[in-house]
């Protein structure tokens, strides 16, 4: 499908079943870690666009860009000020539409994320509200409560912050005195919204026209299953070990609550009113596949991150289970799965899949955790993930520097670390940073070529230089050239609208299916395994001879 110039959107929407969104490889980008033109340290969108060539090159169907709106960056911009202009530290609209432009001119699709559950405190909504009266329509916006105690000086309830400590704020009110409370499920400079207030949900449609206007292909959804709490907003001990959610979707107040699902109706109805299969995919942390499938509904959204998969460990078995439900509970509600390894919240997989401890989501990792990983055999595994993971049927999700193999950065010196979840914790958790260290672009050049001045908001470590593009671009046995291998031969084989046939025969640690004419056969084991006759058309790592090392991934066309 082309691409028109007057508007850069797509002419017409595919026939049903066919929407780009099913089958597409799509490119997490964060944009202060990415490229930075304007050379102060961040990255911005005149880098994105600086490097677009680079991406159509990769081979890659579509961008998400994380947070870029107006913003304090006290969460890295997951705390947004004003929904419809762009932060000055990242450029301005023009520089926006000039990437949006630059990018459909090149068949690349663009994505924006969206925060709906929560604003920044500085956003002009809730300086309104700490102005205003407890019961007035503008603290009906957020979640204001009155305290318990004989004055007001406990939380309304027990609820625990997601990035540490309680989830209630204080406010002082406009005469001084110790007033209300507001809920904050991450940062207290994150306030809440109250979303069963008609006027935020009226607000956020007209956020979604806004980007669609300016011709953004879809948007990738914060929290989406947060936004609506359990009415009387019971207390809530979380589990754990009840993972992501801390207990089951039905248990957790603030989790997965019945209400949200009209919201993303009423979401998936102004995208419809767009040429162009505009597609919506939800950042939901739920207990189980099935459950999350529920967010993937013919009448909700498009696309739902499969964080069971990304969450699976090294494990033959355990990837066969969680392959086989995630294509069945998809499929059951027409809705293709989505399969992701990498992102911008989680320790990247070349060293978490060669941790030897356990690692909470949100945990990260650092100089005094446990279970450090091996950096060659987290290589390797990661190169082998990968190639397994591009084989499989669906749309796929890429995290910025997995391409060049970067691991997670684990030596950043205490005082250059900007997570909220360190500062929340008292340092007890590393959070995110060693996964959003901007990544290495030439190996000679300041800041690794991340900009011309050498200023880096996060400091790079000296093994970013073997790993820059600019080594790996030529060299037929780097981890850039694996992927470009695999998501061409993706491409020309389609193998996104492909099915999964899974094949016996090859033991308890190797997972092995044919999609259309390709055979892949991934190698979790100790012990090489037989290869079968046929081509070899792309390998994660050199065989030996016609056997499958371990933590070695294959494609192989029929003979």
């Amino acid at each position: 499908m082309t691409f028109t110039q007057q508007d850069s959107r797509p002419e017409l929407a595919s026939a049903p079943g066919s929407e780009w969104w099913r089958t597409a490889v799509i490119y997490q980008i964060y944009p202060r870690s990415f490229a930075d033109a304007s050379g102060d340290g961040l990255g911005d969108l005149p880098g994105v666009t600086a490097h677009l060539d680079d991406l159509k090159q990769l081979g890659v169907d579509a961008i998400w860009l994380s947070p870029f709106q107006r913003s304090p960056q006290k969460d890295a911009g997951y705390d947004v000020a004003d929904y419809r202009d762009v932060d000055p530290i990242f450029g301005t609209l023009a520089d926006f539409d000039a990437m949006l432009a630059g990018a459909h001119e090149r068949g690349i699709r663009v994505i924006v994320d969206l925060v709906p559950n929560h604003s920044s405190d500085q956003h002009v909504w809730f300086q309104e509200a700490l102005k205003a009266a407890p019961g007035s329509p503008e603290r009906a916006r957020y979640i204001f409560r009155d305290g318990k105690g004989e004055n007001g000086e406990l939380p309304p309830n027990n609820w625990e912050s997601v990035f540490g400590g309680g989830m209630w704020k204080r406010v002082t009110e406009a005469d001084g005195t110790p007033g209300q409370w507001y809920l904050h499920i991450f940062d207290e400079s994150q306030p809440d919204f109250d979303w069963t207030n008609p006027e935020v949900r009226a607000e956020f449609r007209d956020i979604l026209r806004f980007w669609l206007d300016r011709g953004v292909d879809g948007f990738r959804v914060d929290v989406a299953h947060g936004l609506i709490k359990a009415e009387g907003l019971p207390d809530f001990t979380p589990d754990p070990d009840g993972g992501s959610m801390g207990g089951d979707a039905e248990e957790v107040p603030y989790w997965g609550q019945p209400g949200v699902h009209e919201v993303w109706r009423e979401w998936h109805e102004v995208l419809a009113e767009y040429d162009g299969d505009r597609a919506l995919c939800a950042e939901a942390w739920l207990p189980t596949v099935a459950q999350t499938a529920l967010w993937v509904r013919p009448d909700e959204m498009h696309q739902a991150f499969n964080f069971h998969y990304l969450e699976t460990k090294w494990d033959a078995e355990a990837l066969r289970d969680v392959i086989s439900e995630s294509l069945e509970e998809y499929a059951a509600v027409g809705a293709p799965s989505t399969w992701v390894l990498s992102n911008h919240d989680v320790v990247r997989h070349a060293s978490r899949l060669a941790l030897t401890a356990e690692n909470p989501q949100g945990a990260g990792i650092g100089p005094k955790s446990p279970g450090q990983p091996d950096p060659v055999k987290g290589l390797q595994r990661a190169r082998a993930a990968t190639s397994l993971m591009l084989a499989l049927p669906g749309s796929s999700y890429l995290y910025q520097g997995e391409e060049l193999g970067l691991p997670e950065v684990i030596d950043l010196p205490d005082d250059a670390r900007q997570d909220p979840t360190w500062f929340r914790t008292n340092g007890e958790r590393y959070g995110r940073d060693g996964c959003r260290v901007p990544i290495p672009w030439t190996a000679d050049g300041p800041a690794y070529g991340f900009n011309t001045t050498g200023e880096s908001w996060l400091p790079q470590p000296a093994e970013w230089a073997a790993l820059a593009r600019d080594v790996q671009v030529d060299d037929p046995a780097s981890t850039l050239s694996l992927y470009r291998s695999l998501l061409g031969e993706r491409r020309a084989r389609n193998l996104g609208a492909g099915a999964l046939d899974w094949l016996d025969g090859y033991g308890d640690d190797v997972v092995a299916f044919r999609n259309g004419s390709l055979t892949v056969i991934a190698n979790l084991g100790d012990e090489s395994v037989e290869l079968p006759a046929g081509e070899v058309l792309v390998a994660s790592g050199p065989l030996d001879g016609d056997a499958l090392p371990t933590d070695t991934t294959v494609w192989i066309a029929a003979a």
